[in-house]
This record gives structure tokens, C-alpha cells and sequence, in this order.
């Protein structure tokens, strides 16, 4: 499969943008075993026109994470067009648009998913971001507004005719949120239109190798991207990656060794961010990695607690004594 000029394998398996996971260091994390691809968080249009301090931190990328694209998400055509460019220049491998996120906040401002009750103002914000920018411009949508307005199909072949590169679709509509299974039915539908050439890339309830072969087979898409199932186990796409090639399960990582995994992303997270920035980040992670421990309470308190990098470490090291 390419992205333009990107050329990211057979049946690749990319990470999804989620904002407030994908920093630096969880890309960092999930390249290392291998995902195709990954995306930033979510950059906001309006937070980047004013230069604020923490929109203009999800631009920064890194030569290890490559190929990885930068998401823009906004609903004035004239802003996200300026943002591409401005994110151009931290010299992404593609730009991605946002018609995805169904998180209220951004849908009542007409952004993310809520521009699917805007076809025309979407496909022309498209257009003028493809002829702004000499880089890949992808889009994330959906299956549409709601289970009324499944209108996908139409909608992919018109972003194409804009010149999108790739396009990634969810398959759910903005209505469900992330309730109910995902239908991949109308994602397969897309990809079997005649009339698209550009890569199709399936997004949805994909949680391990098994679920990602099947959606491979059953629906033709040319990669599969990974979201919240990559939540503290950024190895599932090794594990994908390896039955995709053998049909073989890997067996999950033993406690020793989520600890060392914890450490490393720990340690990406200290280089990136100022010292307590890391460490309030990293709770979430910490917390993923070791949810299923029993009789962990008391440690995990203290874990997402703790205001110390050598007491963490101290804490990760009597996990893996005590649990491993």
C-alpha cells in the first residue's frame, strides 16, 4: 500500500490519532513494534492560529517515528488552511484531516464529524488543503452523520476527486460515538467502488491479530489503523504483524516484561516533556499496562500518584519482583 509516494508494505497496520495518547514517546512506543504509520493528536486549527503553547507541541516530530503524519481538525476553511501550512513546514510525511471526531466539544463547533452535516463545506475545505500543501493530504471520517445519512460512499469518491491521497474511514457514524460493533460493511463498499484508486484504510473495534486478518479478508481495505485497543499494549501490532505473516498467536508479554516496556516509555516521555508534564502523561499508560494485576491497588495508587521519576522506577522494579 502507498500514500503517495509512502510506501507503507503489504496489509499495513497503522496507528490511529488519539488526542492526549499519541504523543512522542506512545509513537515512539508503537513504531518500535511496529505500526506502518502513525498520527499525532489531534492539533487544533484555532490553538495553532494563536500559538498556543500546547498546539504548537503536537507539531513536533521525530525522524524514529517516520512515516507520520500530522492531524488538523477545525471548521473554517481559510484557518485550516493556514495551519496546513503551517504544519507543512514541521515537515511531516503527510497531512491528515480530521472529519472523524465525534467528541462534542469539537462537533458543535462544525469540526471532526460534525462537518459531515456539511458535504459541500468539506469537500471544498479539502480542496483548497490539498492545493495549499505539497504534502500527502489524507482524511479520518466516518460513516456518516447518523444511521439517516450513511453517506460514505459518496462522500470518498468526491474527497478523492479533491486529491486526498488515502482515505481512513471509521465505521461507525457520529451518532454512536464508540457504542454498538462497528459495520466495516459500507467501508468494504467504498473500497470495492470502481471508481476509487486511492488506499482505503479500515478503522474500528480492531483488537487483536484475529480481528485484524478478518478484516483484511472480508472487506478487500488496503491497510487497517488501531486506536484505543492499542492502549497499553502498543505490541499488538507485533502480535498483528506476526499472525498476519504466520498465523501464529504470540503469547502476551509477562509482567517483567510490560515492566521493561513501561520503563522505556517512561524514559521517551522524560525526554520529551519537562519532568512532571512526563509524569502526569504517563498515569494513564502506567495504569493500562498493569490493569489486569490482581491485589494491585495499593501500587497502582501509588504508581499514578507519585510526583518522583526514582520513586516510579523504584515502582515499576517492585512490580515486576512482586508480580513477575
Amino acid at each position: 500500500m502507498k500514500i503517495s509516494n509512502i510506501d507503507l508494505g503489504d496489509r499495513p497496520v497503522l496507528l490511529a490519532p488519539m488526542d492526549d495518547v499519541t504523543d512522542p514517546s506512545f509513537r515512539f512506543m508503537c513504531k518500535r513494534f511496529g505500526a506502518a504509520m502513525v498520527y499525532t493528536e489531534f492539533v487544533s486549527s484555532d490553538g495553532l492560529i494563536r500559538n498556543a503553547t500546547t498546539s504548537v507541541a503536537k507539531l513536533n516530530i521525530f525522524d524514529s517515528e517516520r512515516p507520520v503524519a500530522i492531524q488538523l481538525y477545525g471548521h473554517i476553511v481559510e484557518a485550516m488552511v493556514e495551519v496546513a501550512r503551517i504544519a507543512e513546514q514541521a515537515k511531516p510525511d503527510a497531512i491528515d484531516v480530521n472529519f472523524g471526531c465525534p467528541m462534542k466539544k469539537i462537533v458543535n463547533r462544525g469540526a471532526g464529524s460534525g462537518m459531515m452535516r456539511d458535504v459541500p463545506k468539506m469537500v471544498k475545505m479539502t480542496r483548497q488543503i490539498v492545493n495549499a500543501v505539497k504534502v500527502p493530504v489524507t482524511v479520518k471520517t466516518r460513516l456518516g452523520w447518523d444511521e439517516d445519512s450513511k453517506n460514505i460512499v459518496t462522500i470518498a469518491e468526491q474527497l478523492q476527486d479533491v486529491g486526498i491521497q488515502a482515505l481512513t474511514i471509521h465505521g461507525r457514524t457520529r451518532a454512536q460515538l464508540y457504542k454498538g460493533a462497528a459495520d466495516w460493511t459500507l467501508i468494504g463498499e467504498v473500497k470495492r467502488n470502481p471508481r476509487m484508486h486511492i488506499p482505503v484504510i479500515g478503522n474500528g473495534d480492531v483488537n487483536g491479530p484475529a480481528k485484524a486478518k478478518q478484516m483484511f479478508d472480508d472487506y478487500g481495505v488496503d491497510g487497517i489503523m488501531v486506536g484505543r485497543a492499542t492502549y497499553g499494549r502498543p505490541w499488538i501490532f507485533r502480535d498483528i504483524n506476526h499472525y498476519l505473516k504466520t498465523g501464529e498467536i504470540l503469547p502476551e508479554p509477562t509482567v517483567r516484561e510490560r515492566v521493561e516496556i513501561a520503563k522505556l516509555h517512561f524514559a521517551k516521555s522524560l525526554e520529551h516533556k519537562q519532568g512532571r508534564a512526563a509524569i502526569l502523561e504517563m498515569r494513564r499508560h502506567f495504569a493500562a499496562y498493569f490493569k489486569a494485576l490482581v491485589n494491585f491497588k495499593e501500587t497502582r495508587l501509588k504508581l499514578i500518584t507519585s510526583e518522583s521519576p526514582e520513586e516510579i522506577y523504584a515502582l515499576l522494579d517492585y512490580i515486576a519482583e512482586v508480580w513477575g
